[in-house]
């Protein structure tokens, strides 16, 4: 235990804020999803992301800031699952770190795909930017037809 934390001292502030958030949003979007379903959780995690507002400085290429920024966060969701909710469903998964990134203003999308395999339909849940994804380390997603439509980054002035 003092291992743990030691290491987790050792971690920079703005990761182990990102961890600790993490931490927290993971059993809450388990919860949400198991009482409410998806679409319910999304529209919650929606409302915490900011308005999206198109600029030239959205649309440009990404700066070296957001790149590291986007691996940190992956690794801290998945830290926070290896040392607090091990028994995380790709979705949440995926749904934290979508909402994460966002809460920061970086861009990516959810993706949800599915398969058949020995007649039992699968569904998959993973995350992308740029076409790189994020969530998936095994690059699972590679055995699933994702659906055509990605979900969005940031909620919509419409909203």
């Amino acid at each position: 235990m003092w291992e743990r934390l030691r290491r987790f001292s050792s971690l920079p502030a703005d990761a182990r804020g990102i961890f600790l958030r993490a931490a927290v949003l993971l059993p809450v979007i388990s919860l949400s999803l198991k009482i409410r379903g998806f679409g319910a959780t999304q529209k919650f995690l929606l409302r915490s992301l900011p308005i999206a507002r198109q600029t030239s400085q959205q649309n440009s290429i990404h700066n070296v800031g957001d790149l590291r920024r986007t691996e940190l966060t992956a690794r801290m969701v998945d830290a926070a699952i290896r040392h607090v909710w091990r028994g995380s469903t790709c979705l949440e998964k995926s749904l934290a770190l979508w909402s994460l990134l966002g809460r920061q203003g970086i861009a990516s999308q959810l993706r949800i795909g599915a398969r058949k395999l020995n007649n039992k339909f699968e569904a998959h849940a993973w995350v992308e930017r740029d076409g790189t994804t994020l969530s998936d380390s095994q690059q699972e997603h590679r055995h699933y037809a994702a659906f055509d439509a990605a979900f969005p980054l940031h909620r919509s002035e419409t909203l």
